[in-house]
């Protein structure tokens, strides 16, 4: 099946690892986007709706425990279906700026990369549940996971994974950058909260024609 660029709408996704100010960046995002004028939708995976909602305790919870790596994908894989269908592919036809808060990528990064399953069998279940659907634009906010793991307390069930596991992931992003610039910015999340929105904001602005004046 070939990627699915939507016609209407525009989908953009926050991708990085933990610590990396994903929530700051996306309400920041949020913010400007709504002050422009356009309808925006912020959502996440897992957790987008209310059946993710429960997948999300199941896979981040530590009462959960451990987790065969392949059950795992697949919860995270179930939460993407229901979320592309019942969340973003409605609010997309509708001509709406969809940010989402995680996505296929980090799937690929967590569950492949991390758990070390074979990327290319975890991608195309992905794949198959989000109906090929890609982001116009992932922003991948990049941070050492050793320096980002400083920037939180109450690791959950992913985030307490050892600093190795972090590393593959932080590689797996990158790399997934770099085989497609045109709908990826990398931005190094090390800076102030504002010099990375104004470096998203600039990279965020040419896809606007997606969505047309408000």
């Amino acid at each position: 099946m070939d990627p699915l660029f939507t016609e209407t709408g525009l989908f953009l996704c926050l991708e990085g690892g933990e610590g990396a100010g994903k929530s700051t960046q996306a309400a920041l995002l949020v913010e400007w986007l709504e002050g422009l004028g356009h309808p925006v939708l912020l959502t996440r995976e897992p957790g987008g709706t209310d059946v993710g909602q429960v997948l999300r305790r199941i896979v981040l919870d530590h009462d959960t425990g451990v987790l065969s790596p392949r059950t795992e994908a697949l919860i995270y894989a179930a939460d993407k279906a229901e979320h592309v269908d019942r969340v973003v592919l409605p609010a997309l036809a509708d001509g709406t700026v969809v940010l989402t808060d995680r996505y296929v990528d980090s799937t690929l990064a967590y569950q492949g990369a991390g758990r070390e399953i074979g990327v290319a069998e975890l991608e195309a279940v992905a794949r198959w549940a989000t109906s090929e659907l890609r982001p116009h634009l992932t922003i991948v906010l990049d941070i050492d996971p050793a320096i980002g793991h400083t920037r939180f307390e109450g690791a959950d069930r992913i985030e307490s994974e050892p600093l190795a596991f972090h590393q593959r992931v932080r590689q797996h992003f990158l790399d997934l950058a770099a085989v497609d610039p045109a709908h990826y910015l990398v931005v190094d999340a090390g800076r102030t909260p504002d010099e990375i929105h104004h470096e998203v904001r600039a990279a965020v602005e040419p896809w606007l024609a997606q969505v047309g004046a408000p």
